[in-house]
């Protein structure tokens, strides 16, 4: 049995390469996500270096949530092989301990880096993405030219017998706050009445607070108002529900969220995907690590170092891939989201227990 010191040798080891990855990762998504701010922002009035370096920091967490698996992977083989070269694992199992046992800390580290990543990058990412978001927005003033939502931006209420639709390039607050934003009211005939567009609508209870306004009607010259109020029915959960992105709701909110949209009649798939992802994210770091573990326990030896990582480098990208595509079948509902995000990750986990048992135990 591995004893506590050297486990705990081979649990720093792997705790500090994945710091070392995450802090290059994160100088090099600063880098390129403030270069393509600055391409795009630098013409306007309240723009200034610090400040879109502050807003490309906003946004890291988000960024770097999408290639955690990644970092897991290499970081995994970085380890090992760093243990390998320096002839630590030959050592170790000259002593009697076997490849269970020192892969048992690096798969103990992967675990937490997943925790880690659920309870406090999640919500990191959530927050950072939506703020980065509202500040970009009030820098555009009104210069908005894509739409910022990552779900369908147009709505239908009816309220006061009379029928609106409402259109908006920029979605802050998940719904709540709408930016550069279009009001179609209807006739009884379904002829437009009147339009109201405005730099920002926010909801209250029982109406839309809209400022800038310019009110248009047919046949007469349009008026700029400071303020208006349009009467509404929609409630802000109402909202969240239909406008939010799963992405960029916190891990803790998450069952609330899906609880909220099946009460209100909505399709909760997306939701309860972006849960099940989560909650299996330990496990599938804890996957790739027995993937890595696979192409760089023995590669000294073999003489075949650059075709095995290159073989460990693929078969993470495959298992990436599978996720990825198993997540959009069940976001779409075609796989109950509980199997799109666990069966990709067992079947790794079990191919890498095979692989290694064939190899390790013959």
């Amino acid at each position: 049995m591995i004893g506590w010191t050297l486990g705990r040798y081979f649990f720093m080891r792997y705790v500090k390469t994945t710091l070392y990855f995450l802090l290059g990762i994160f100088a090099l998504s600063l880098l390129l996500d403030f270069t393509e701010n600055a391409s795009k922002l630098a013409n306007l009035p309240d723009y200034s270096v610090w400040a879109a370096l502050g807003l490309s920091a906003m946004r890291i967490p988000f960024i770097m949530q999408q290639i955690i698996p990644f970092v897991a992977l290499f970081s995994a083989m970085a380890t090992l092989i760093s243990l390998n070269r320096r002839y630590e694992l030959v050592v170790a199992r000259s002593v009697g301990v076997s490849a269970w046992q020192f892969l048992l800390p690096a798969c103990l580290g992967a675990f937490l880096f997943g925790l880690i990543t659920i309870f406090i990058i999640n919500p990191l990412a959530a927050y950072g993405f939506e703020k980065s978001l509202e500040i970009s927005t009030q820098w555009q003033n009104g210069n908005v030219n894509q739409v910022t939502a990552l779900r369908d931006p147009w709505l239908r209420q009816k309220a006061d017998g009379q029928e609106t639709i409402i259109g908006a390039k920029g979605i802050l607050a998940q719904g709540t706050h709408l930016t550069d934003v279009s009001f179609f009211v209807f006739n009884e005939d379904k002829t437009i009445k009147e339009r109201f567009d405005a730099r920002d609508a926010q909801l209250k209870e029982g109406y839309w607070s809209l400022t800038n306004v310019t009110h248009i009607v047919e046949g007469q010259e349009p008026k700029e108002l400071l303020s208006t109020k349009i009467p509404s029915q929609l409630k802000p959960e109402f909202l969240e529900e239909k406008l939010s992105s799963p992405d960029t709701i916190p891990f803790v909110q998450l069952p609330r969220k899906i609880e909220v949209a099946r009460s209100f009649g909505f399709s909760a798939t997306a939701f309860d995907m972006q849960f099940q992802s989560l909650l299996a994210l330990p496990a599938l770091l804890m996957a790739m690590t027995l993937i890595a573990a696979t192409v760089s326990l023995k590669f000294v030896r073999s003489g075949q170092s650059g075709a095995m990582i290159l073989g460990g480098i693929i078969a993470g990208f495959v298992l990436y891939v599978v996720t990825v595509l198993a997540k959009a079948f069940g976001t779409a509902g075609f796989v109950p989201p509980f199997v799109a995000a666990w069966v990709p990750v067992l079947i790794a986990t079990f191919f890498g227990i095979s692989f290694l048992l064939h190899k390790e135990d013959g």
